[in-house]
């Protein structure tokens, strides 16, 4: 069983939860979600990377013990944000993984990107709950991550609506007895659209998703795609099969998150309302379940379900995440760098929708693929990845300084 589950005494004392990532949206639901039921959470530290007057609110809110901007150059705003609230503030990207190593019994990790890996690791480390809702963590660093989960005897809980859904309904105590596991997909705000159209569209439309409220970035990798084929790696390295044993399915109601198929022909899977508050209650109140404010499912007013394959051609992402988990080694770290800094470039209108696959593509072919035996390994393919896809995207060549690496 590659997902661990530790046996946890749960006393009636408040469970001390850290948010990594508190201002997104994961974030934001998380801390909605313990709002709710106050008295059974004690918030100790609430990290984010900007947004200073959001992150200094839900500090003063939850009475958090800690605060951390990851721009140290917000660091004086935070203060004086917080001052005379007993609220400790810290700024930086030690400064995070300190957060995460903070004594707590759950841990929220909802920073995006390859960026939340150095944090995420940090609260592995420390054996705690790890809620994970950041896919990068696995897809760069994969068995590195797996294997300090086992030292640490920390229980990872996937967090992202599709595996969270995968895990309620996997039988980890028989994995032989399954065939194959279903990752559905909305297929996005550009399911129908042409693809000379698609070339056209703007970020304010990529963003636009029809069934989910979700973070910029996000909502371009599920326009792309890219989030499914990022999700297919993150799910091979969660769950006991084989990389052949994953398939996607386009599902444009988001009603059905995930599905376990059996030896024996059986199909179990799991629906709910397109709410993230859903996935994270699960992770949030485990062993056992909460109460959520989501809306509940009327099938007689849904009446039909939709499926469909995806169309490979129309949305190359899927095909490229293929090949790098096929390749191994660094080729899914540099999958995702290049996809985030053409993201980046597409949200800043300096490149095209469609040029995105094409900056990734070229970047898989470009950088050569190594071996992974430790995390400078990651830290390398990362860099180099980011340097090219710069280039390929017609941007001036820095280091973008997205990936944490720091250890302990």
């Amino acid at each position: 069983m590659v997902i661990t589950e530790k046996n946890i005494e749960y006393s009636k004392a408040p469970r001390r939860v850290s948010i990594l990532g508190a201002t997104g949206s994961v974030g934001r639901n998380t801390l909605d979600l313990i709002s709710r039921q106050h008295n059974a959470y004690k918030v100790v530290a609430l990290t984010a990377q900007h947004n200073v007057e959001l992150l200094a609110a839900q500090a003063r809110q939850f009475n958090a013990e800690l605060a951390v901007i990851g721009d140290a150059a917000h660091h004086a705003a935070l203060q004086e944000a917080l001052a005379g609230t007993g609220v400790a503030v810290a700024s930086g990207v030690e400064a995070l993984c300190e957060a995460a190593e903070r004594p707590s019994d759950w841990i929220m990790a909802g920073i995006v990107g390859a960026a939340g890996l150095g944090p995420t690791l940090a609260a592995i480390r420390q054996g705690a709950v790890v809620a994970l809702a950041n896919k990068e963590c696995l897809v760069c660093a994969g068995e590195l991550m797996l294997e300090e989960v086992r030292r640490s005897g920390a229980t990872l809980l996937p967090v992202d609506s599709e595996h969270n859904a995968i895990y309620q309904v996997f039988d980890f105590d028989r994995p032989e007895s399954v065939d194959r596991i279903i990752l559905t997909a909305s297929g996005g705000p550009f399911l129908k659209l042409d693809v000379t159209a698609m070339a056209q569209v703007t970020p304010a439309q990529a963003v636009a998703h029809p069934n989910w409220d979700m973070g910029n970035k996000i909502s371009v990798d599920s326009a792309t795609m890219m989030n499914k084929g990022l999700e297919s790696i993150e799910a091979f390295h969660l769950f006991p099969v084989t990389a052949e044993q994953i398939e996607i399915l386009i599902h444009p109601q988001s009603v059905v998150h995930g599905l376990v198929g059996y030896v024996d022909g059986s199909i179990l899977a799991q629906l709910g309302a397109p709410d993230m508050r859903t996935p994270i209650a699960y992770a949030l109140a485990w062993p056992d379940r909460m109460a959520t404010p989501t809306d509940r499912l009327d099938f007689a007013r849904i009446a039909n379900l939709a499926f469909e394959a995806p169309d490979l051609m129309r949305f190359p992402s899927l095909r490229l995440a293929r090949e790098a988990l096929a390749a191994g080694g660094t080729a899914p770290t540099v999958l995702n760098a290049a996809n985030e800094v053409a993201v980046a470039a597409f949200l800043e209108e300096r490149l095209g929708f469609l040029e995105i696959a094409r900056v990734v593509e070229e970047t898989l072919n470009k950088v050569a693929v190594t071996s992974v035996t430790e995390l400078a390994d990651v830290g390398a393919g990362d860099d180099e990845a980011r340097a090219v896809a710069r280039q390929l995207a017609g941007l001036p060549a820095r280091r973008d300084g997205r990936l944490s690496l720091v250890q302990g």
